[in-house]
């Protein structure tokens, strides 16, 4: 696992309403609970120096990932989200759940590569498990867009290291699908170590970066314009 091997996910290939698409969601849920993304990113989120009035959150899937997320901030001020996914299947309840926190949710089907050519921006580049689907060369080109666009940047991806990739071996134990057992194999095998992701951000961009491991399988990038 000495390097990044990127190959589809079969997921990405189904159609939202595919029977084993929706149980393959159900068990990312799970999942995240597992791995803790959602508590690693909160921390993440926490040490912005200014928390961010618009956010968006690349590969939002269903959208209650990032709702609950948005729950535990517990902001009082209004945020402006785009929820960004080339398949989005987002219900309107939980957009309706968070118009009830005060944010403005939007939901956008189209690439990433598409949004940043747009050069609309956010105070905040947001992603869970999203940026291993990249090659190096693509994730270096979107980084330098988002560097001069956003304000900040925070993703929590899979750790490639040998316990995270054992873990998904035995997803079966806990009903998971041929789905998501396929792909969180794939996913380790594109993830990042060490200060890999902090490599590929563009030089000189004025930003501070953060990188480290969280949990047993999760790894936090973290980057911030400073001020």
């Amino acid at each position: 696992m000495s390097h990044r091997v990127v190959e589809p996910e079969l997921l990405d290939a189904l159609p939202g309403d595919d029977p084993r698409a929706i149980q393959s969601r159900r068990d990312l849920r799970r999942l995240n609970w597992w791995m803790q993304n959602e508590k690693h990113l909160l921390a993440a989120i926490k040490t912005l120096k200014q928390p961010p009035a618009s956010i968006v959150e690349a590969g939002s899937g269903d959208g209650t990932f990032m709702l609950s997320l948005a729950r535990r901030l517990e902001w009082k001020h209004p945020v402006k989200l785009t929820l960004l996914d080339m398949q989005p299947v987002i219900s309107t309840a939980t957009l309706t759940a968070f118009g009830e926190l005060g944010w403005n949710a939007t939901v956008r089907a189209e690439k990433i590569q598409d949004w940043l050519a747009s050069r609309e921006g956010a105070d905040l580049a947001l992603a869970n498990l999203f940026w291993h689907h990249f090659e190096d060369q693509e994730l270096r080109e979107c980084f330098a867009r988002i560097g001069r666009t956003c304000r900040a940047f925070i993703t929590c991806e899979p750790r490639r290291w040998f316990p995270a990739q054992l873990s998904t071996r035995l997803l079966w134990a806990i009903g998971c699908n041929g789905v998501t057992r396929h792909d969180a194999r794939v996913s380790v095998n594109a993830g990042f170590r060490e200060q890999e992701l902090s490599a590929l951000w563009p030089q000189g961009s004025g930003m501070s970066l953060q990188e480290y491991p969280a949990g047993w399988t999760s790894q936090v990038f973290v980057a911030e314009r400073e001020i």
